[in-house]
This record gives structure tokens, sequence and C-alpha cells, in this order.
């Protein structure tokens, strides 16, 4: 089996050495890798905007299965330039990535779908935002959720206490074009749930959570993600079921009765509130770094079921089986992140953060003129530990992360830590059990 994966970052990385480990092992290819993945994979160097180029190269490699990774490319309709050629894709068509971006129509879609979600308005006028405000915050609560419209790398939701920073981040959102989706918070802690989609039927694979905020305690601004864990102890049994019977199916009907069946991975971004389970946000891609994680837990083959999903019958494959271990996901940042990302700073103590057991995915890393490895990003580096439980886990990634030499660089040092305790819980009313 032929595979070309599409993306550079630590998904792309995560779901190419899931692939290897398959058996047998499939041909892996990557447009335009990076790095870590250079070690499992032919890296062909097309620009991820390039969709024309990768078409091309994928006419050229003649794969079994494209599995495309980042979210811009789906958004702009490489999954369907694919398609009209022929080839097996894993990923949405332009139409169905609009759950991603498009945070106005996901919410559109949700409530056309029944699925429960957070008291919002969309506001296309800086005018309008104050008045917005008091939609989604009646009574004067905080904090204030304000997301900007379209894709944003993740680093385009503000939550903050402060209205004056609330109204600021509407107002920078709307002069850069588009529209500004305001939400009421909710409370209680969120969830990632993955699902393998064929278009009618959807596969849960095993729930995650992520750090989004840069610092310790959950302090600092928004991120792309600073860590993430898997299982998760607290969460209530039967969790993955519920959303799949009240979430995914239904979005997936809705969608295929506006001729825009969803093939591909719903992310489906969950909060545990007091008031029952709400979904956060869609994404159309498997999310960075819960990827990290969840894939490391997979028992069962990945091609295998992305290639079932890709051909629209995923009947056609066993249910994915998880090891009891647990995962441990730490990102090592550059200097500077979120608010700005230094490049070029070289990156050594890999082999050390990977003598006791722990892996090192490739996120923002290239290669310089004299072949030295460097950051090339914000978000550098995922350094994943696995362990008998969430404790060992921790450990291991932690001790991983210490060890990476990058000058300036930050990582949380709290990423689990409450799950490992016990000192997580969530009360869901309606959650199954």
């Amino acid at each position: 089996m032929k595979i070309l994966v599409i993306g550079s970052g630590g998904r792309e990385h995560a779901i190419v050495r899931r692939l290897a480990q398959d058996s047998p092992a499939p041909a892996l290819h990557a447009a335009p890798g990076n790095p870590g993945i250079a070690a499992l994979a032919t890296c062909h160097d097309v620009a991820l905007g390039d969709l024309d180029g990768l078409v091309a190269l994928a006419g050229d490699l003649a794969p079994d299965l494209v599995v495309i990774g980042p979210e811009a490319p789906l958004v702009a309709g490489l999954g369907d330039a694919l398609r009209e050629k022929g080839h097996a894709v894993f990923g949405p068509s332009a139409a169905a990535a609009r759950l991603e971006g498009s945070k106005s129509w996901a919410k559109e879609v949700m409530a056309s779908a029944g699925v429960p979600t957070a008291r919002s308005v969309t506001i296309r006028d800086a005018e309008e935002l104050p008045s917005g405000l008091e939609i989604t915050n009646p009574l004067g609560d905080v904090p204030y959720v304000v997301k900007a419209d379209g894709l944003a790398a993740g680093k385009g939701v503000v939550v903050t206490s402060d209205r004056a920073a609330a109204l600021a981040h509407g107002e920078a959102c709307l002069a850069e074009g588009g529209s500004v989706v305001l939400e009421e918070y909710l409370d209680g802690p969120e969830v990632s749930l993955f699902c393998v989609c064929d278009g009618t039927r959807a596969v849960p694979l095993a729930p995650a959570q992520d750090f989004k905020r840069a610092l310790d305690g959950d302090e600092g601004p928004n991120t792309g993600g600073m860590g993430a864990y898997s299982p998760l102890p607290w969460a209530p049994e039967g969790l993955a079921d519920e959303v799949v019977r009240t979430v995914a199916e239904p979005t997936l009907a809705d969608l295929a009765r506006r001729g825009a069946p969803f093939s591909g991975l719903l992310y489906c971004g969950l909060a545990l509130t007091s008031r029952g389970m709400r979904v956060v946000e869609f994404n159309a891609r498997f999310g960075d770094p819960e990827t990290q994680v969840v894939l490391e837990r997979l028992a069962s083959p990945l091609g295998e079921l992305l290639g079932a999903a890709a051909r629209g019958d995923l009947s056609a494959v066993p249910a994915p089986t998880w090891s009891d271990d647990a995962a441990v996901a730490v990102i090592v940042a550059s200097a500077g992140y979120p608010a700005s990302s230094r490049t070029g700073d070289p990156i050594s103590g890999i082999e050390a953060a990977e003598a006791d057991g722990a892996h090192v995915i490739h996120a923002g890393t290239a290669l310089d003129a004299d072949g030295r490895l460097v950051s090339a990003g914000g978000r550098v580096l995922a350094v994943v530990g696995r362990g008998a439980d969430l404790a060992t886990a921790r450990e291991v990634a932690s001790a991983a992360a210490d060890a990476v030499v990058l000058e300036g660089s930050h990582h949380r040092t709290d990423i689990a830590r409450d799950a490992a305790e016990g000192s997580l819980s969530a009360t869901v009313e309606g959650a199954a059990s």
C-alpha cells in the first residue's frame, strides 16, 4: 500500500509515525514533510498552498490513499481536486470543510441538526460588538468569548474577563475582513473527540484533552495547543458513544441533506458543562497536539481505517482498539510564542529526550544550510511520554522535554497533572453512564 500524507507539522509527523507501524508497513510519502517525517517517508518539496502541484504529485505517485492533514488546503478544495482525478482521499470536500472554515456556518449547521452548543451571535460591524456582548453575556457575566470567524490556526480566540479586551479583539478581527463570533462562556472541562467519518457513519477515536493557554495553571494567552493527554479517567462512561449519537451523526445527516457529505476526520471540541455536554467547535481534520497522544494509544491499523473512510464504507473494517497505556504530550515552543516565533535557533538533546522511552514529534523544525536541525515555527516539538498510567507518562514526557536544548524555548510543566492526581472531575446532566 502506498500512502501520501499532505502536511508539514506535528500532526502529520504523528500520522506518518503511526502509519509506519501498520503491518505490513505502507510505502509512505509526504509533501512537503519536515525533518522528522523525512526519517519515515519520502518527502517531496511541494508547498501546501500549491494545490496544482500537490495534485500533480499525486498523479505521479499514484498512491492508494491521500491523507490531507492541515485545514487550509481542505478549505481551499484540495480534496475535491484529488477526487476529481480518481484518488481515494481522507479529508472532506471544501463544502464540508466549511465546518471549520466558518464558525458562523458551523453554528448554523449545529442549530439545524439539533446539536447542543453555546449561545452565540455573529457580528459583521464593529458598532454591533457592544450589543452582541449583551446578547451572549446578558447579565454582565464573564468571561467573554470572542472568535475570528475564519481560519486562525487555533489562535483566533480570546477568552477574557476584560470587556475592553474583548471588544478590542473583535475590532481587530473585523479590521482584517470577514466577521466575528461572540459566544457565551461554557464552564466545565473540555474534551477533544475525533470521529472518523465516511459520509454517513462516524467511528469515534479515544477522547483526549488539550491545553490552549501558554503558561502553567492555564495562564497566559491562547495558543494552538501546549500539550495533551489520553485517556481521560474522569470523563463520563459512554461519552464517545453519546457524542456520536447526539453530535456526529446528526451533523453528518444535516451535511448530507445540504449536499455536502462529510468524509474525513470530524473533530468535536466539547465542554462538559453543569448543564450538559456542549460543542465548543468543529474542526475538519485531526487536532494538534491531541493527535500525538490519541495515535500513540491506537492498537489497530490506522491505514485501513482511514482508507475505509475514504472509500465510503467504514463498516468494512473492525472498530479501532486501544492500548490501556496512557500518553502525555508536552509542546516545546520557541522564544516569544505565541506573540511571535523566533526561528533559526539550533535544536539539540533529542537523543537524550528519547533515551528513556519518550519519542519526539517534529512540528516546527527545518534543516539549515549546514544541515543542522533548527526551529522553524512557534510550536517546535511535541515530546510524547507513555506509561501504565498518566502519572508515569507525565514523568517520561516531562523529563524528555527538559532534555531538549533550544535557546529561549518554554514548555508547560502541568500537562495532565490534575487528571493524574485525581483532582479533575466532570458532572454532566444527561451523560451516559
